[in-house]
């Protein structure tokens, strides 16, 4: 084998996938048909679950310094402001949910944050690679690049976005609708006086369509994105960028003094038919395609990449079955389902930027790998299948015992297991919690409650379903 796993894409979904297998010890290579990383600031939104993602990653600090938060929308009409609006409803933070509101990052920064991370923990990036075909069989998958070579792993992910060669390679339908017919630039610029303290809105007038600018937390850019008609061409050159800046506001042609990146899409929701094909796995936009309304596809994709990074250490390391990885679609096809219908909801002005885009209700209590044993649970506190809340048990901050790839067993109000539950599971005691309540609570290595019961009654049960059985010595958070 050449790795273990194959990746095929080095954008976010791709490189924190890689992220996510570097730190477990499992040999991974990204194949990227480009010479380098994505150069646009197109996925610029990242939701605070996204921020859990990446606190739990290791680069969590590094985002936090390149970005900052969204400003204050201007509306501007005849080059006069003529009123504002945020472009979030406010969410103050609170004990378990640290990460309260969107934070932005321009997609290549975050790229080159999730990029330095892998080469610290030794994973691999190919560049200038491009997957042509496939082949599988019982054991493995081959990857036939067009450079004539081939690359052979026992697992492979496609990364490789909207238009997945990966996908059309096995066959695999999308199903989805177009989101809005009219073509939409966007394009990142230097523009000279503008002030970088608004997102700077110029709406539709004089038979021109929208204009929106925003500065670019972290950076000297602003982003520019621009709506035309429908089956209009639309001119991703310099020219064609300064051109629609100076028609549709009071900015001058010269004082877009500089395009960095420019491209072009129609917003379209579509949903892959399946998310694999045997050793094969579709994940991020090769999986599912949303409007950028609402900042959705980059944080659905990072999340799937953390929902199929554990399962697949988990089997190639021999510890579970190969059967777990039937969990991943399960579990993501429906989230991702669930978001195409929030952001084309946000795009259509249905739905607001609120509470469900922040992505922190998202759970999976109905699949098969949650098991709520206690009795009458109601809605709170947290059940079996929900994201694992932050907060502090015994002076123990939660989000530091759950950092890393392990699972943690709190604890909580009860008793915990007498000879502790295998080195692999990290026990973190204390009383009952305000976010918890009572109970023992198993924490997956995603971050969301994969078992909960009064007692150990079949606690051991549901750990060997993952190899973790056993009362060997335990990391306790509490000593």
């Amino acid at each position: 084998m050449d790795a273990d796993v194959l990746i095929v894409g080095a954008g976010p979904t791709g490189l924190a996938l890689g992220v996510d297998l570097a730190r477990r010890g499992v040999p991974a290579l990204i194949l990227e048909r480009a010479d380098g990383l994505f150069p646009g600031s197109r996925g610029k939104g990242l939701q605070p679950r996204t921020m859990e993602v990446f606190d739990d990653l290791g680069v969590l600090a590094a985002i936090h310094a390149a970005g900052g938060t969204y400003p204050v929308a201007m509306v501007w009409r005849n080059g006069e402001r003529v009123g504002e609006h945020p472009m979030f409803d406010p969410a103050e933070p609170i004990e378990d949910s640290p990460y309260n509101e969107p934070w932005m990052v321009p997609q290549w920064r975050t790229q080159e944050i999730l990029a330095g991370r892998l080469a610290e923990l030794g994973g691999r990036i190919a560049f200038g690679q491009e997957v042509a075909g496939l082949t599988q069989d019982a054991e493995s998958v081959t990857a036939h690049l067009s450079s004539g070579a081939t690359v052979r792993a026992r697992y492979l992910v496609a990364a490789d976005g909207g238009r997945s060669a990966v996908r059309r390679a096995l066959g695999i339908g999308m199903t989805g609708e177009t989101v809005d017919p009219n073509p939409t630039l966007v394009a990142d610029a230097r523009i000279r006086g503008l002030d970088r303290d608004n997102w700077h809105v110029f709406p539709p007038g004089d038979g021109a369509d929208f204009l929106v600018v925003c500065p670019l937390a972290g950076t000297e850019d602003f982003q520019v994105m621009a709506r035309f008609p429908e089956g209009a061409d639309v001119d991703v050159s310099p020219d064609g960028v300064r051109k629609v800046v100076a028609e549709r506001s009071h900015i001058a042609a010269e004082d877009v003094t500089e395009v960095r990146w420019a491209s072009d899409f129609r917003p379209r929701a579509a949903l892959a038919d399946r998310f694999r094909a045997g050793r094969v796995f579709l994940a991020g936009d090769a999986a599912h395609v949303h409007s950028p309304a609402g900042g959705q596809g980059l944080n659905t994709s990072v999340q799937d990449a953390y929902n199929l990074g554990w399962k697949l250490g988990a089997v190639l390391t021999g510890a579970a079955p190969a059967g777990l990885l039937d969990s991943y679609e399960e579990e993501r096809r429906p989230i991702a389902a669930q978001m195409l219908d929030l952001s084309t909801g946000v795009h259509r002005g249905e739905v607001r930027r609120g509470g469900a885009t922040r992505q922190l209700g998202l759970g999976y209590r109905e699949s098969s790998l949650t098991v709520e044993a206690r009795g009458a649970v109601g809605e709170e506190p947290v059940r079996a299948g929900d994201r694992a809340p932050d907060g502090k048990v015994d002076g123990v901050r939660l989000f530091d015992a759950f950092r890393g790839p392990h699972w943690t067993l709190l604890a909580l109000g009860v008793d915990a297991p007498g000879g502790g539950v295998g080195e692999s599971v990290r026990v973190v005691r204390g009383g009952a919690h305000g976010a918890y309540g009572a109970g023992l609570f198993l924490v997956r290595p995603d971050g969301y409650v994969g078992w909960s019961g009064e007692s150990t009654a079949g606690l051991d049960t549901y750990l060997g379903r993952f190899g973790l059985g056993g009362r060997g010595p335990n990391r306790s958070a509490a000593a």
